[in-house]
């Protein structure tokens, strides 16, 4: 199917993630059922949908008079099987328990259509081994980030049955609801982004709990450097600002040689300085890329800091 052509989807859990989703696709003009075991916990993720959408109204990222239109495209409902008749893509949201995620996809896969993909938003649970589906080839990871009507990314990951077009029609589908889909090129625990914030937030306990720095001390410190610097160079560029030649004198003596640093130092692109490293830099000179970085640095700086971003929400 041409992801143009959803009219329908279903969202299988109305917590945390699944209310916001569901928003998310009754914003782009689908509707939606949105599924939970009782009738107050649907109602409850109606009340929070209700919420968020004011607020987007308020910031002006929604027309408050189209907002009436957006709730009536959400269905709650206590009834999968009947949900799940006659939609176009199915997006579960449940908790994160196996025997809860095997159970589901179980009914889903007894209740719908033959044809529709089956998206698991887990990041953290290797669905693929969990569930137990006839045709393996029409399930995918479409992982999104709390909360789901705000943040763009959606990790959308393949198991190793996965149909190519299953995979293609749920980024195009991401896509067309507002979302950058990022399409992983196979199945790793946790993906990009909850990897990297496991890392840190093991990280982060660790010094709490040695007493090396206090909860605010480390917020404080990431959020006025890092906080300024990922969102202009991320992680992986950033180290062709540090220098790749430096980089790799660094990992060389605490963790061994990296393989992907050593080919580029080993061909003389070390970041920056040679206008090639991990990134290419088109030639310009180093005093270019960095008047480009620190003017955009200097952008974030002043926003955070008219947001008074540096202090605690």
């Amino acid at each position: 199917m041409d992801p143009k052509n959803v009219k329908c989807a279903a969202v299988i859990g109305s917590g945390v993630m699944g209310h916001s989703i569901a928003q998310v696709f009754a914003q782009a003009g689908i509707l939606v059922h949105l599924v939970d075991l009782k009738d107050d916990l649907v109602a409850r993720a109606l009340e929070l949908v209700k919420s968020n959408l004011q607020t987007l109204a308020d910031y002006g990222r929604v027309n408050p008079q189209e907002i009436p239109a957006i709730l009536d495209r959400i269905r709650p409902t206590t009834d999968l099987a009947g949900a799940v008749r006659e939609v176009d893509f199915i997006q579960e949201a449940v908790a994160e328990i196996p025997e809860v995620k095997k159970k589901v996809f179980a009914q889903l896969e007894a209740a719908c259509r033959q044809d529709v993909a089956l998206a698991s938003n887990t990041s953290g649970l290797d669905i693929f081994k969990i569930i137990e589906v006839k045709d393996p080839s029409r399930v995918v990871v479409a992982h999104w980030f709390a909360p789901p009507h705000i943040i763009p990314l959606v990790e959308v990951v393949p198991g190793p049955s996965t149909a190519a077009g299953v995979l293609q029609f749920t980024a195009g589908l991401m896509e067309r609801i507002g979302k950058k889909p990022l399409v992983m090129k196979q199945f790793v625990r946790r993906f990009i982004v909850n990897r990297i914030q496991n890392a840190i937030v093991r990280t982060a306990l660790e010094m709490v709990t040695n007493g090396w720095a206090t909860p605010e001390q480390i917020d404080l410190a990431v959020k006025t450097s890092l906080g300024i610097r990922l969102p202009i160079v991320g992680v992986v560029q950033s180290l062709d600002f540090t220098g790749l030649n430096l980089i790799h004198d660094m990992t060389k003596g605490t963790v061994g040689e990296n393989p992907f640093i050593e080919e580029r130092v080993r061909q003389g692109h070390l970041g920056v300085s040679t206008a090639k490293g991990i990134y290419d830099y088109g030639g310009r000179t180093e005093e270019e890329i960095l008047r480009k970085r620190d003017l955009l640095y200097l952008k974030m700086l002043d926003f955070l800091e008219s947001l008074k971003a540096f202090k605690p929400v």
